[in-house]
């Protein structure tokens, strides 16, 4: 009986217990981890304070230009060019040539130019005028120089003008003294240019009634403005726009006045024409103005 009961009791199942593991706080590695952190903290810490701000520096390098005074050496050509371009058809009038052109080149120039004027050479030459063009420092104390020079050949009773370009390479040591490097070599100089401005018309802001006014004020200026004391200007120009000229003109008339109108202001494109008593010409000059009313005329710009 009693095994009876013994199997008809359920089986207890047991429980298994979870292990716990105990990290043990006093290990070497943990105890370096912690350092490890501190030292960490602290080094940023210190950082933070201790920073450097870097900044970008864009530097800007500023060149001065340098102002060369060139009349020195504009003298020292043309009278070189004069004593070059000069000669007579005479042994003598050769031989000063000669001597001369060698207070200007070098020797190696001077060897060069021994026998650029033959002694049977059948014209004369003498210089009348010297035209400095351009001067240029290319360097190393050495400047280029463009100039003409115009010439008048007599070949028996015949006389003749030619103007011609040349370049030549100065040098200036440090005291200043100066002497020809390179020989007169052809070149060209600046010509007359094909550019033409765009001619200026009236955009029609402007009506006739005030083209009128302005007219009469511009006609009554201009016979005055030549002779006109400031005082007298004051009451047509502002702050000395035109100052006195003092000249004995004679206003003849406006030519091909432009209006145009901006704001309160008027501007004004136009040529005056003016008899000089002195020279008996024609004077014709160009003016541009702007013109503002408060209670008449006046030129403000």
């Amino acid at each position: 009986m009693n095994l009876k009961k013994k199997q008809e009791q359920p089986e207890q199942v047991k429980e298994k217990k979870l292990r716990v593991y105990k990290v043990n706080t006093h290990k070497k590695t943990v105890i370096a981890l912690w350092v490890l952190l501190a030292v960490s903290f602290c080094f940023a810490v210190y950082k933070n304070f201790t920073a450097i701000d870097i900044h970008t520096l864009h530097e800007t390098k500023v060149v001065e230009e340098k102002i060369v005074d060139t009349h020195r050496i504009e003298n020292f050509v043309e009278d070189f060019a004069k004593a070059y371009y000069s000669w007579d058809q005479t042994a003598a009038s050769l031989d000063n040539r000669n001597q001369s052109i060698k207070n200007y080149l070098t020797k190696e120039l001077q060897a060069l130019n021994t026998n650029t004027i033959r002694k049977d050479i059948p014209v004369s030459s003498s210089v009348r005028d010297v035209q400095i063009w351009t001067v240029t420092d290319d360097g190393e104390n050495q400047f280029n120089v463009t100039f003409t020079v115009d010439q008048l050949i007599t070949e028996g009773e015949n006389q003749k003008t030619i103007r011609s370009a040349y370049e030549v390479a100065v040098y200036v040591d440090g005291s200043g003294n100066m002497v020809i490097t390179k020989n007169p070599t052809i070149c060209s100089i600046p010509e007359k240019s094909s550019y033409e401005p765009k001619a200026k018309e009236s955009d029609g802001t402007v009506d006739a009634a005030t083209t009128n006014e302005i007219n009469e004020f511009l006609t009554t200026f201009f016979k005055l403005y030549p002779t006109a004391t400031e005082k007298e200007l004051s009451y047509y120009v502002n702050d000395h726009v035109l100052k006195p000229i003092e000249k004995d003109y004679v206003f003849s008339e406006l030519i091909n006045p432009i209006y145009n109108r901006s704001g309160n202001q008027v501007t004004v494109s136009l040529a005056v024409k003016y008899l000089d008593n002195q020279t008996k010409a024609t004077q014709i000059s160009q003016f541009e103005l702007v013109l503002e009313r408060v209670e008449n005329w006046k030129i403000v710009n």
